[in-house]
């Protein structure tokens, strides 16, 4: 008979050969669990479990947050909050050097805010900024490389979709994770404005100055954000002061921007048609790579192979810092085959029993002899970590799905000025890791100060 974890290893091989085949991966990880456990204990508990499994899965309570706020995302690109967000922050940076690819970079931060979608944030700016961009001459690869990489701040700035999964799958508390994101959030886009200074430092016909904005323009730009202000701070501020919990806060957001959107005569009723079908579509698809996931968890567990990797990695004498930097690197590589959902779907059930183990075992509150954190620190810092490198994926090469986007969208710039465009930026999200590395109180801090 072949040995278990030969079984799991050939299952993860047949995934991977689906994935890419193009096959849709809620379908490929639904085929290949479900034929792993049929073969592994038989046809009659694969039916039990597709017989409970679903409604197990999709009633719980924590996933109706997920709806809510991809209606909110879809809500506010119909509504314009994306062309707002950028002649507010044109109106202020685009006067300077590289000015205007910096307030690409800020829109993008804040339109990730609304929508949670680093995809969605990448396609709505790019549309918005290029011509903008284009308009007063910028680089090709500046142009598009600082958009491909300002499109990534959706995946971690709350409320990130990405981060509601981690957290609903290692069992974190989804307001603690928000508050851990802020501010390796607000480092990102700090460390991407400096990049493009620096770049325009050294290469200033990359990104001339804009004109400045007359009076008259300029308060009509900074009044023209104030809705996206008020969403914002009625969102988090309420989550962060304890008023809601996510879900109440997503069906608040969708209020807010339903009725800001209709008072300004955005949001016709083909515009709200079209948000609910895009949410249903995007919803339907979470779900059913969810379940998926659900299936591969049970035939990997069944077969011991999480157990067998946390085991093996135990007992090799490697420190934890070594192998965790091994598992992002990881992250980076199948970030660049896969969209970044899927990939924290598929690997973190692996991942964060081997984490586990080498931080002391399963325990609560105190300090490990691994990482020197409790598991519920650790679930906060990894997780951090885990979509920053996820975000990496999005802007490596060969595969890097925003700079797929953002070509797309910028026809007469060769793609490989695109990967050119994103390198320094790629430089700067490499120096971030290493500091949450470092310094874990970048991720811890602020939910330990709101927690005391």
């Amino acid at each position: 008979m072949t040995d278990p974890t030969t079984l799991g290893f050939l299952g993860l091989l047949v995934l991977l050969i689906l994935i890419a085949l193009r096959m849709p991966i809620g379908y490929a990880m639904i085929l290949v669990g479900g034929v792993g456990i049929t073969l592994l204990n038989g046809p009659a508990l694969m039916l039990n479990q597709l017989k409970t499994l679903a409604y197990g899965q999709f009633s719980v309570y924590d996933l109706s947050v997920i709806p809510m706020f991809v209606l909110m995302g879809a809500l506010a690109t119909k509504a314009g909050f994306s062309q707002q967000l950028f002649r507010f922050t044109n109106a202020w940076l685009g006067w300077m050097r590289g000015g205007t690819a910096m307030a690409g970079i800020a829109a993008c931060a804040g339109f990730g805010a609304v929508s949670g979608s680093s995809l969605a944030t990448a396609s709505t700016m790019g549309k918005v900024a290029l011509p903008e961009l284009r308009r007063y001459r910028y680089s090709g690869a500046l142009a598009t490389g600082s958009l491909a990489a300002g499109g990534v701040l959706g995946i971690l700035i709350p409320p990130s979709v990405v981060l509601i999964i981690y957290a609903i799958i290692v069992e974190a508390n989804i307001v603690t994770m928000f508050m851990a994101a802020f501010i390796p959030g607000i480092l990102a886009v700090i460390f991407f404005l400096l990049t493009i200074a620096i770049y325009v430092l050294i290469v200033p016909e990359a990104g001339p100055a804009g004109g400045s904005k007359d009076r008259a323009e300029f308060l009509s730009a900074t009044l023209g954000v104030i809705p996206v202000l008020v969403i914002f701070g009625l969102v988090l501020g309420g989550i962060y002061g304890g008023l809601y919990n996510p879900t109440p806060a997503a069906a608040v957001g969708v209020f807010l921007v339903w009725l800001f959107g209709t008072a300004q005569r955005r949001l016709s009723f083909g515009a709200i048609r079209e948000s609910l079908m895009e949410t249903a579509s995007t919803t339907g698809m979470i779900f059913l790579i969810l379940l998926g996931a659900e299936l591969m968890k049970i035939y990997m567990s069944r077969i011991g192979l999480p157990q067998a990797a946390a085991s093996w990695i135990g007992t090799s004498g490697l420190e934890p810092m070594t192998v965790l930097i091994l598992l992002l690197l990881a992250l980076i590589l199948l970030g660049c085959l896969m969209d970044s959902l899927s990939m924290i779907l598929l690997v973190i059930p692996f991942f964060w029993p081997v984490l586990v183990e080498l931080n002391g075992g399963l325990y609560q509150g105190a300090e490990g002899s691994g990482f020197g954190m409790s598991t519920n620190e650790l679930k906060i810092w990894f997780g951090i970590l885990a979509l920053i490198v996820v975000e990496l994926g999005l802007i490596t090469p060969p595969v890097g799905m925003n700079v797929f986007v953002i070509s797309a969208l910028s026809k007469d710039t060769p793609m490989m000025e695109t990967f050119k465009g994103v390198m320094p930026f790629f430089a700067a999200e490499i120096i971030r890791v290493v500091l949450i590395l470092v310094f874990p109180a970048i991720v811890l801090w602020l939910p330990r100060y709101l927690a005391g």
